[in-house]
């Protein structure tokens, strides 16, 4: 199965690398290569994770993200990476709207 992040969710990882290295120097890098492993992993666990707004949400392992999903027979689409810790409205609002691909 092959991965394809959405533009989005790249700068939804940026967001959440930059935030980490501002608290401690290197973190930020912590945080990418966490969140990689998390969204490689999707190649052989996606699909069984339990849907959110009609996408798949995957926790990461390490820190307080979500990743939502979609997939096909041949793809893993990541459509967003957000921080859980935000109102479930501001969440709500990204799921809903229209990004790239969807």
């Amino acid at each position: 199965m092959k991965l394809r992040l959405l533009p989005e969710a790249e700068r939804d990882l940026e967001i959440g690398a930059d935030f980490y290295e501002s608290q401690n120097t290197g973190l930020g890098t912590y945080f990418n290569d966490c969140l990689a492993s998390d969204i490689e992993s999707l190649k052989l666990y996606a699909g069984i994770h339990e849907k959110y707004r009609g996408f798949f949400r995957a926790l990461s392992k390490r820190f307080p993200f979500a990743i939502y999903y979609d997939m096909n027979e041949n793809w893993v689409e990541i459509y967003a990476v957000l921080d859980s810790r935000q109102d479930p409205q501001k969440i709500d609002a990204v799921l809903k709207s229209p990004r790239t691909n969807r």
